[in-house]
């Protein structure tokens, strides 16, 4: 540029508000920007819609382990919830707002499950982007955005205080920061740069501090940051400062879960660490870890109707294909790490619960499925026939062998183990069966929404508005019908088995002990109805009942009457309410020193919850 051509640029006067843009602002920024924006509260109404009938954790112990954590750091009381999983406080910190809104148990969920939404639904201008760095044109790639939002993974787990509400946000945020770390052009700025490392950084650590799938997070990123340096991709200092920032947020998650520990798990926990140690040293272990992981990469692939297959094949090329970009080789090849490291670390700890969801689970990987799934849909939009008929075939290939895996190892534990819905809403929906798991009927279920996919994107006209039409339709139904038949089943049940909100008033109490041999699902749930009570935990076969504390809730026996269920109660001690429920027995008794109910403040105190029949509320 001449040195008068570059002054009349400088010397241009600024742009007006009849249309024209002002400098330095991308074409339709504005446009799309508030195009997202839209969507994005769009997509919070939809989460917000669907987890309305959502009133109390069932997801338990996972939520009940959040909420309690986010409670003890807003100087709640303490819940005892010794010898189970240790759920970190990362996710807590999220909910901390919700506590500091509301002090009643329904109010409180709530209002997490609404910024559980608004996270949630952060993943459509996520997805944008990413589909944008493919080449994908803007309008498809803000549809296709949405129904990568509205992937059942995605919605169905933002119905419940659980982190794998905002992972996928998390991870999917990793990625593209990665990539602009990475891939930034010679002319950005080091400020820039460095913003990037430290940014993706922060969030791996964050997810650390979250999650023990964070751990995977960390080592993959420590692993992209060396290769960085290696292979002099990005500067020592530019790479320091994101190792210093990865150093700096994980050792404070570290902190705040030791914090945690000791004032939610004083008995210790399951020792997760212990199973993981036994598997990687013994042949039978593997055998375990392999078949268990290959089981989590089955049901990604089928659950996203072959699309996320698709996606798996197209990252496992980049990483082995000649011609790839050293830079993007390394990306492809930490998602490769992710998803292995993820499947089969979370496989070597998991202990035997004699559950199906033991052989075949999709939570664990949900956080990469909706990476897997954009990049099966933009080659499904983008590529040649013959690529996408490539990529078709390799994915019902490895669907076929991944299920003959899960097969082979599990047999007919696949029919005799315990059944949990809340493990299956892909499955359920594509088999239309919600009390027993198929195997080979969901893949081919899934095999045949492959099969429509591909011929969709190929029809002659409109074929692209057509593919996406269909994948939304097909995951609205599939979210739609878990909440009916899994979620709203879940919370109405446990809700009549455990609510005692009309038999002592819970507000005013503030100690309760649970006897250890009250199955756990009941006690959690005790634990959350006496929000404002110290939860403490005791084994009725060789300790007695305490007797310093407001309610003590006993196992009941079959056989048994109820007034025989603490045979040396002391004076006073009366039974408030006992029920022989589908989750386990149990026989509530008060402290004669404990608050009494008064009927008339009841409407009040629960922030006037009208009663659901007579004599329940």
């Amino acid at each position: 540029m001449t040195t008068q051509a570059a002054t009349r640029t400088v010397a241009r006067p600024p742009a007006r508000s009849t249309g024209e843009r002002p400098a330095g602002v991308p074409p339709r920024f504005r446009h799309w920007g508030l195009l997202l924006l839209i969507g994005w509260a769009a997509q919070v109404a939809v989460r917000l819609w669907l987890a309305a009938g959502q009133t109390m954790p069932v997801a338990t112990p996972d939520e009940a382990g959040y909420l309690f954590a986010a409670r003890v750091l807003t100087g709640g009381p303490e819940a005892d919830m010794s010898y189970g999983t240790v759920y970190r406080g990362g996710y807590a910190l999220l909910l901390l707002p919700a506590f500091w809104i509301a002090d009643e148990p329904i109010t409180v969920y709530r209002i997490c499950l609404v910024i559980n939404a608004l996270i949630s639904a952060a993943l459509l201008p996520l997805a944008y982007l990413m589909l944008r760095r493919m080449r994908l044109p803007h309008g498809w790639s803000y549809a296709v955005g949405h129904v990568t939002a509205l992937l059942p993974s995605v919605v169905f787990y933002a119905e419940f205080v659980l982190t794998d509400a905002v992972l996928p946000v998390a991870v999917f945020g990793w990625l593209l920061l990665t990539h602009a770390w990475l891939t930034a052009p010679p002319e950005t700025s080091r400020a820039r740069v460095t913003l990037y490392g430290a940014s993706a950084a922060m969030v791996v650590a964050y997810v650390y501090a979250s999650h023990t799938r964070g751990v995977i997070l960390i080592v993959v990123q420590a692993g992209l940051m060396a290769a960085a340096v290696l292979f002099r991709w990005r500067d020592r200092r530019t790479t320091g400062i994101a190792a210093a920032a990865l150093a700096a947020v994980a050792g404070a998650g570290a902190l705040l879960n030791a914090h945690l520990l000791p004032r939610l798990y004083p008995g210790g926990d399951n020792n997760l660490g212990g199973n993981l140690e036994r598997r990687l040293t013994s042949l039978d272990g593997y055998g375990w870890v392999l078949s268990l992981g290959t089981g989590q990469v089955w049901y990604q692939i089928v659950a996203t109707g072959g699309i996320a297959g698709i996606g798996l094949i197209t990252v496992a090329v980049l990483a082995v294909r000649r011609g790839t970009a050293p830079r993007l080789r390394a990306l492809a090849l930490a998602v490769l790490a992710t998803i292995a490291g993820i499947a089969f670390a979370t496989s070597a700890a998991l202990p035997v619960e004699w559950r199906i969801g033991n052989y075949v689970y999709g939570r664990y990987l949900a956080c990469v499925t909706p990476v897997l799934f954009a990049v099966g849909a933009a080659v499904l939009l983008r590529a040649t026939l013959r690529t996408v008929l490539w990529a078709a075939a390799a994915t019902v290939t490895l669907a076929v062998l991944t299920a003959s895996v899960v097969q082979w190892y599990a047999g007919d534990l696949l029919s005799r183990y315990t059944y949990t819905r809340f493990d299956f809403p892909e499955t359920s929906f594509l088999t239309w069966n919600w009390t027993e798991f198929h195997l080979w009927r969901a893949t081919l279920a899934g095999l045949v929404l492959l099969g429509l996919a591909v011929f969709t994107a190929r029809l002659p006209g409109h074929s692209r508005a057509a593919l996406v039409v269909m994948l939304v339709t097909v995951n609205l139904a599939a979210v739609t019908t878990a909440t009916t038949q899994i979620s709203r089943p879940l919370v109405q049940g446990l809700t009549s088995y455990t609510d005692l909100r009309d038999k002592t008033d819970l507000e005013a109490q503030r100690s309760i002990a649970l006897d250890w041999n009250v199955p756990w699902t009941v006690r959690l749930a005790q634990f959350y109805w006496a929000w404002d009570s110290k939860g403490t935990l005791f084994d009725a076969r060789w300790t007695p009942a305490p007797r310093n504390v407001d309610l003590v809730v006993l196992a009941w026996p079959k056989g048994v009457p109820a007034e025989q269920t603490w045979r040396d109660a002391p004076d006073g001690w009366r039974i408030v309410d006992s029920r022989r429920t589908p989750e386990g027995d149990w026989v509530a008794w008060r402290s004669p020193s404990a608050p009494q109910q008064d009927p008339e403040h009841t409407f009040s105190l629960w922030r006037g919850d009208p009663p659901r029949h007579p004599g329940r509320r």
